[in-house]
Formats: C-alpha cells, sequence, structure tokens
C-alpha cells in the first residue's frame, strides 16, 4: 500500500485513511507507461477456476435452433426457396451430431423455429380447433415423432410460435375450441379485430373473454402431447418494432404461462424478440428467458456479420445485466461461431462473440450447420472452463460501458474475477483491465482461459494489444483475499431518498443512488475473521467534479471524505477509491451518509486483509 495519508480517528474501532493508490478512475484505457508484466506465461493447469452457480434456478440452457440457416442466403441452405431449410431430415441429421458430440458438454435443445407448419411457399397449416399443425411435406411423420426421435437420442425437443391468433386460422372459419365446449376462434378476438404481433400477422386475442384461455390452453396441450420440452413464443410486445395497446401481449405471456403448468409438463418458455424492459416485471414472473435485442442473423449471404449482427449486443446487454439470474435469463439469440466458411466473421470475432454471450450468463444455443464445424468452432463450444463460467449464472458487466476499448468483469464464487476485454474499434487497441475499478487493490494471479495459460501475478493491472473486434478472456485472482459487498444487497438500510438505480457499468448492474440531504445506505454484515484494519476498497459513480459523502463503521462518528468524480457527467462509470477501516471480528456495518447536496452513488465495497 503506497501514498496513503490519514484523516483521523473515525471512532474507537474505525480509523479511515485515504487511499491516494496511484490509480486512474474510470479510465477509457491505459495511462501512463504500460504496466510492467511480472511473470513469463507458463501451460500449468493449477489454477483453473471450477465456477459455481449464483442461484439454484436451472442454468442458461443449450442447444441449436434452426432459424440461423433458415433465413440465410448462404448457397445451398434454402434450394426451394425462402427459409426452405427446415425439415425432418435436416433437422434430424443435426441432433444426431448433438447427441453424439455436443451433449457430453450440455448442448440438449433441438429448437425448430418458425415454419414448421408452413408450406414450401410459406402458408400456415392449422387442425379443425384452429391450432397449428405440421406441413406435411416438412415433416411427414409429425411433430410427435420428431421429439419421440429428440428424446431417444438423449435430448430435448422445442418448438416456435407467433403470439395471438393466426390470422390464417381465423379465415378457416368459427372453428370450435378443443376441449372447450360452447367456445370458438370467433368468441375470442376483438371486435374490430385488432391486429397484433411483431408482423401484425396474428388477430389480438382479448382475455377478458372466457373461451380466450381455453385457446391458449388447448395450444399447450397438443404441444405437450407431442411431447415438447420448450417454448418460444415470438413478436411478443411490448417491444418487437412495435407500440401501442395492440402490440401488449403481456397478458399473452401469463396465459401461456398458466396453459403450461396445467399441462403438467415441464418446458422452457422463452418470449421474443427484441422486448421492451418497462415489461421485465412479465417477463421474470411468467418465462424463463427473454430475448433482448432483435436478431441476431443478417439475412445475407452468411449466417451473421459483425456490424449489425454481434456488435450491437456489446452496447446493449448491459443495461439488462441486473435482471439476469432471478428466476431467468437475458437472451442474446444465436451463438454462430461453429463454422468459419458460413458465419461471415473473423476467426477474432468468433472468439469475441462466444465470450459475450458466456460472461453474460446467456443462453448458448447453436445456429451453424453442426455436420460442418470447424476445428476452432469445436474449441468454441466446448471449452469446459468458458462453459462453466456461463453455468454459474453470474452476469457480467462492462466497467465503463459505450466507448470501443471495454472491460467486463464479474466476481465468481470464490473471490476471484472472470474479466473480459474487447476492442470493438476497426483498428488494433491497447485494452487494460485496472485491479482497483474491479474492486481490489494490490496484486492479482492472471489466467488467460481461453489459451489455458498463466500469466503470471501482475500488480495494479494488466492489459493487452487486441486485434480489431478482438478479446482475451481472463481468470483474475487477487493475491489477498477480496470480498465484495454490493450497496443494493438484501438487507441493507436505505434511509431517505435513498434507492436502488440501474447502472451499466457498476457490477451487478445496480447501485445506490439518490443520496440527498438525510440519506444514507447502511452495508450489513461484513465479515471478517478477527479485528484489525483492513483496505476497503469503495466503487462508486460520480459524473460530477467530485462530491463529498460520508463513512462510518459500525455506528461510530462519520467522516466526510471527497470522492474525486470524472467531471464527465458519465454516471455508469465505475470509480474506486480505497481506505483503511479497523474493523472488528465479526460482523460489521460501512455506512455511507449525505453530509450536504448529493453525495455519490455507491455500487460496492471490497474487504482485504492487510
Amino acid at each position: 500500500m503506497r501514498n496513503l495519508r490519514h484523516l483521523g480517528t473515525l471512532s474507537a474501532v474505525a480509523a479511515l485513511v485515504v487511499g491516494g493508490l496511484g490509480v486512474a478512475q474510470g479510465s477509457d484505457g491505459p495511462h501512463g507507461p504500460a504496466p510492467k508484466q511480472t511473470q513469463q506465461e507458463t501451460n500449468s493447469e493449477a489454477n483453473v477456476v471450477t465456477a459455481q452457480p449464483a442461484t439454484e434456478e436451472p442454468p442458461p440452457y443449450r442447444g441449436w435452433s434452426s432459424w440461423s440457416m433458415q433465413s440465410s442466403n448462404y448457397p445451398g441452405l434454402n434450394p426451394r426457396g425462402s427459409a426452405s431449410w427446415l425439415h425432418e431430415a435436416n433437422l434430424l441429421a443435426q441432433a444426431r451430431v448433438m447427441s453424439k458430440h455436443l451433449k457430453k458438454f450440455g448442448y440438449e435443445y433441438i429448437n425448430i423455429d418458425s415454419g414448421w407448419s408452413a408450406t414450401w411457399d410459406w402458408h400456415g397449416q392449422f387442425d379443425a380447433n384452429g391450432r397449428a399443425t405440421p406441413d406435411k411435406e416438412r415433416f411427414p411423420r409429425g411433430m410427435k415423432y420428431v421429439a419421440d426421435e429428440l428424446h431417444k437420442l438423449g435430448l430435448k425437443a422445442g418448438i416456435y410460435l407467433p403470439v395471438g391468433l393466426d390470422k390464417g386460422a381465423y379465415e378457416k372459419g368459427d372453428l370450435p375450441i378443443a376441449n372447450a365446449p360452447d367456445c370458438s376462434l370467433y368468441d375470442i378476438v376483438y371486435d374490430d379485430k385488432r391486429s397484433t404481433n411483431g408482423w401484425d400477422s396474428a388477430y389480438k386475442i382479448d382475455f377478458s373473454k372466457p373461451c380466450a384461455q381455453a385457446y391458449i390452453d388447448s395450444q399447450a396441450q397438443i404441444i405437450a402431447d407431442w411431447g415438447y420440452d420448450f417454448l418460444k413464443l415470438d413478436g411478443v410486445g411490448p417491444g418487437s418494432f412495435k407500440q401501442g395497446p395492440n402490440y401488449d401481449n403481456r397478458a399473452d405471456v401469463e396465459a401461456w404461462h398458466k396453459a403450461i403448468a396445467k399441462t403438467g409438463r415441464t418446458m422452457h418458455f422463452q418470449v421474443s424478440w427484441s422486448l421492451e424492459r418497462s415489461a421485465i416485471d412479465t417477463w421474470q414472473q411468467f418465462s424463463d428467458s427473454w430475448r433482448l435485442d432483435t436478431d441476431v442473423e443478417c439475412y445475407c449471404d452468411t449466417l451473421v456479420t459483425w456490424h449489425g449482427s454481434v456488435s450491437n449486443r456489446f452496447y446493449d446487454v448491459p443495461s439488462w445485466v441486473q435482471h439476469s439470474g432471478r428466476g431467468g435469463w437475458n437472451n442474446l439469440d444465436t451463438i454462430n461461431v461453429a463454422v468459419g466458411a458460413m458465419d461471415g466473421l473473423t476467426t477474432d470475432e468468433r472468439r469475441a462473440y462466444m465470450t459475450l454471450w458466456s460472461i453474460s450468463a446467456a443462453p448458448l444455443y447453436a445456429g451453424d450447420d453442426l455436420t460442418r464445424i470447424d476445428k476452432l468452432g469445436w474449441e468454441l463450444l466446448t471449452n469446459k472452463e468458458v462453459l462453466a463460467i456461463n453455468e454459474a449464472g453470474r452476469a457480467a458487466s462492462p466497467v465503463t460501458p459505450k466507448v470501443p476499448q471495454q472491460v467486463w468483469r464479474v466476481q465468481n464464487a470464490d473471490g476471484s474475477y472472470t474479466v473480459a476485454l474487447f476492442n470493438l474499434d476497426k483498428h488494433p487497441a491497447i485494452v487494460e483491465a485496472n485491479w482497483s475499478t474491479l474492486g481490489f487493490t494490490g496484486s492479482a494471479q492472471v489466467r488467460d482461459i481461453w489459451s489455458g495459460k498463466n500469466l503470471g501475478t501482475h500488480d495494479d493491472s494488466w492489459f493487452a494489444k487486441l486485434p480489431a473486434h478482438g478479446t482475451r478472456l481472463l481468470n483474475v485472482k487477487p493475491t489477498r483475499a477480496a470480498t465484495s459487498y454490493e450497496a443494493e444487497a438484501a438487507g441493507n438500510t436505505l434511509t431517505g431518498s435513498a434507492k436502488v438505480n440501474g447502472c451499466e457499468g457498476c457490477a451487478g448492474g445496480l447501485k445506490v443512488g439518490d443520496l440527498g440531504e438525510g440519506a444514507s445506505v447502511v452495508l450489513q454484515g461484513i465479515h471478517v475473521a478477527k479485528a484489525g484494519t483492513y483496505d476497503v476498497t469503495v466503487s462508486y459513480t460520480d459524473g460530477s467534479d467530485g462530491r463529498q459523502i460520508g463513512i462510518g463503521v459500525n455506528g461510530g462518528a462519520v467522516q466526510k471524505v471527497t470522492l474525486g468524480g470524472g467531471g464527465d457527467d458519465l454516471w455508469d462509470r465505475v470509480h474506486a477509491t480505497t481506505y483503511r477501516l479497523a474493523l472488528k471480528k465479526g460482523a460489521n456495518t460501512i455506512t455511507f451518509a449525505n453530509l450536504g447536496g448529493y453525495g455519490p452513488d455507491i455500487d460496492r465495497v471490497t474487504v482485504q486483509a492487510r
């Protein structure tokens, strides 16, 4: 520890010292001379990290989906015209590869996307009760046969429906609703037959009418009877690029949730696409995963491209981080990284793509032709350490969002950090991870996860020159154990105007702000094994030139300090300052109290023994 200066005694058990550590706060990149790399790279496996789940909820699912190849103009994929790839033989060929080679890595869902009930020229097929039914040319032996075959391979079967009452079903006449006497299709729509979903391809269902739920129940039951384990409900709003009450499908999502439960069959229920965060309570309450962005596919001669497909996720994901893992997962869409000739990406872009999805605790489902996976594709899809990071369910967030050189981090259950460096620029650039902005000080052991190499012990930071759209994925383990406590954690005490706010650059996507006059946040349960003086790093945001806050320990006197701001009005950029605090053995409290004017926003504190 260097450059520390005393502020005096706070109480009998709490002494505070400003941590002027000489570490730039809120840096967009390297500052000053590049840090010295202190040890040679090695190939030791000693520091391989086994991530641990953050919750008891099921982890993000893994599998494969049909839409990427259906939507592409890649030569030979769709010989019968638009979206003609999907049929029984093609689908089961993918399933056999997954069962033989990828199932052991946790890939288990084969998800049939749009088109299973459509003719080659895209006319929907419906049964005598107005429910989607398989096209006989695409699936001549029916959907139950397909699900049975997938189950024989040890896999799970997924299926797709758009939200609302499909206009094609309605136009077949006033068909009776299965298992619902005296109910028919004309009974469940609004009198003005208003349109809904992202394509206006359906009539909006009026759930104030008693037969409406019965129709959803009938659809869920036939899917369950066929043996499906997954349903994607598509074109859902609020979102899907439509505005207004016609496109608010929250009642549909709740109805589907109820209908699936009535079947008695366990199904993963996913809602899609490009959903509004304003309705997150509905997505979390009634579904298992939710799409937060538009289709990743480029609808071009490859499956995806970097610009317009992948790169926008780095800017869109941060505002959703806070919602991941609370009974469901942020869905970033398909990972098309397995076949370089087909993907439309460089080697560096494929690795960055897989890295972002993995550290975001997003479902990992491929969209490539699994019969053609290349060497890099196997490496990306089957790296056990990367898959463990994803399965742990701890979503990473960027230290500084909305910039070309980004550092993402999340603290693991064992106290280490998963850290990803990204260069989103079109030119090579140095990207540096500063330990202080991760939330700790001192030195740390660094491991390159993709290569499996230990990179030695490094003081204060680690940097690399990355190619355009390149990445490095690291495990960073502080030499001194670091335990972090979130300001927004349940059990903390907020007073006055203090409240939990979203923060794209904060750990977990949340912070405590609005610390106006009389407001405070008290962090509870800060546990240390023995009494003594500890280094406590305060992570905070302050877009001003520096705001004052009072810090107190265990109810003692509050000491006024100024936390240096960026002066740039960036309230999602994380800064950090380290203090020396005397803590008692066992549980402690740390109070951040307003002492006039507004204080900075508090992200977390990290405690390290000296």
